[in-house]
C-alpha cells in the first residue's frame, strides 16, 4: 500500500519527504529505508510495540511500515501532458492514497509558481487536473458501454447510468470520492477503473514555525474549503521539523520540539495518519524470538490476517488465539493472560481488532 505526496512545485513536498526519511526524532527504532530515489518505506511509530518489547524481551522487534512516494510537482495543463504531467499522473495512479501538500506560509525568498500564496487556489488547480484525467478515463469507458447498452444489455445500461453520474459530477468539479454509490455499483463499475479522484486524501498544510500548533488563516481557509470532502487536514511545520531532525542529539531535538509546542514530531503524526488513510490496522505477534507489528486491512477476518504472515496460514487456518493488547499489558505475559481466562479462541469469522496479539494454528 502506497501513499503519494502531491502538490504544486515549491510547496514543500520534497522537504516533507526528506523530513520523513530523516526522522531521527523517532529514534533508532523507526529507521527509514530508501528503495528508489522517490519511494521510501517508513516505519509506523507505535508506542504499543515498545511496551510489548519491554514485557517480552524478544531477540528482535519489527514495526509496521507504510510506503511513501514523492511525486513530481504538478502544473496547470498536466492532464494534457504539460510539465511532468504524464509522469505525475502515472505515478499517482499507482498509489492508494494522496497526501496533498499545500503551502500555508509567507516567505518572499521562496517563489510560488503563481506568484502569491493561496492554498485553496492551489488545491483547486490540482483537483481540476486530476478531475480532467478522470473525465478522460470515464468518457473512453462510456463510449464502449453505450454500444452494449443500445443492444438492450441490462448490465451495460446499469453501468452506463453510473458512468454518466461520474461524468456529470466531474464536469461540475466534484471529485469521485465525494459521490455516493451503492456498495454493489462501486465494486462492479467504479473501483476497477482506478480513478485518481476516488483515492482517499489528506491535506497537509505546510506552515511556518509560529503556526505549528494552532495553524493560521491559510489553514482555516483550507479547512473551510474541504469541509464536505470527508478529508483530514494535518498542520505541519515541514521546514522547521526538517531542521530539527538535522540535530544529532535526541534530547536536543525534543527540547526544540517542545519550544514550538509539540510533544512529538508532526512527521510521526503524519505517518500514523497515512496508515489510517490507507485503511490499515495493526495486530501483533509476540514471542521470545520476535515481537512484530503486522499490517492488515481494517475489517479483515482471522484467516485473512494470518495470510499476511504466509499464504499457508490462511489456507490451512484452524483457529486463532487472541489476546487484547490492554489485557496483555495488564497481566504482563501470555501465560498470565491464560491463567486469568482472558485469551480468546477464535474461528474463521473473527474480525481482527487493532492491537490484537495473535497466535495462529494451521494445518496444510
Amino acid at each position: 500500500m502506497k501513499a503519494g505526496i502531491v502538490g504544486l512545485p515549491n510547496v514543500g513536498k520534497s522537504t516533507l519527504f526528506n523530513c520523513l526519511s530523516n526522522a531521527k526524532a523517532q529514534s533508532a527504532n523507526f529507521p527509514f529505508c530508501t528503495i528508489e530515489p522517490n519511494v521510501g518505506v517508513v516505519n509506523v511509530p507505535d508506542p504499543r510495540l515498545a511496551k510489548l518489547e519491554e514485557l517480552v524481551n524478544p531477540e528482535r522487534v519489527v514495526p509496521a511500515t507504510v510506503d511513501i512516494v514523492d511525486i513530481a510537482g504538478l502544473v496547470k495543463g498536466a492532464s494534457k501532458g504539460e510539465g511532468l504531467g504524464n509522469q505525475f499522473l502515472a505515478n499517482i495512479r499507482e498509489t492508494d492514497a494522496i497526501l496533498h501538500v499545500l503551502r500555508c506560509f509567507d516567505n518572499d525568498n521562496i517563489v510560488h509558481v503563481d506568484n502569491s500564496v493561496d492554498p485553496v487556489r492551489d488545491k483547486e488547480t490540482i483537483d481540476i487536473e486530476l478531475q480532467l484525467k478522470d473525465l478522460e478515463t470515464v468518457e473512453k469507458k462510456l463510449e464502449k458501454v453505450k454500444k452494449a447498452s443500445r443492444t438492450g444489455n441490462k448490465d451495460a445500461q446499469k453501468e452506463e447510468a453510473v458512468l454518466v453520474t461520474i461524468k456529470e459530477s466531474l464536469e461540475q468539479g466534484i471529485s469521485i470520492r465525494a459521490i455516493e454509490f451503492s456498495d454493489e455499483d462501486y465494486a462492479e463499475f467504479v473501483k476497477p477503473l482506478q480513478f485518481i479522484t476516488d483515492k482517499p486524501v489528506m491535506y497537509v498544510c505546510n506552515v511556518d514555525e509560529g503556526a505549528a500548533v494552532s495553524g493560521n488563516e491559510y489553514v482555516e481557509k483550507v479547512r473551510e474549503a474541504v469541509k464536505d470532502e470527508n478529508a483530514e487536514v494535518l498542520v505541519l511545520a515541514v521546514g522547521t521539523e526538517a531542521d530539527i531532525n538535522e540535530l544529532d542529539d535526541y534530547e536536543e531535538r525534543q527540547m526544540f520540539l517542545q519550544d514550538i509546542g509539540l510533544d512529538e514530531p508532526g512527521s510521526a503524526k503524519l505517518i500514523r495518519a497515512a496508515y489510517k488513510l490507507l485503511k490499515q490496522q495493526t495486530y501483533f505477534t509476540a514471542g521470545v524470538k520476535e515481537v512484530r507489528a503486522w499490517t492488515t486491512n481494517i475489517g479483515s477476518t482471522a484467516p485473512q490476517a494470518a495470510g499476511v504472515i504466509h499464504t499457508d496460514f490462511e489456507k490451512g487456518f484452524i483457529r486463532a488465539e487472541v489476546i487484547g493488547y490492554e489485557d496483555f499489558v495488564k497481566f504482563g505475559s501470555e501465560a498470565k493472560v491464560k491463567e486469568a481466562g482472558k485469551m480468546g479462541v477464535e474461528g474463521k469469522n473473527y474480525i481482527v481488532k487493532d492491537g490484537d496479539v495473535m497466535h495462529f494454528l494451521f494445518n496444510v
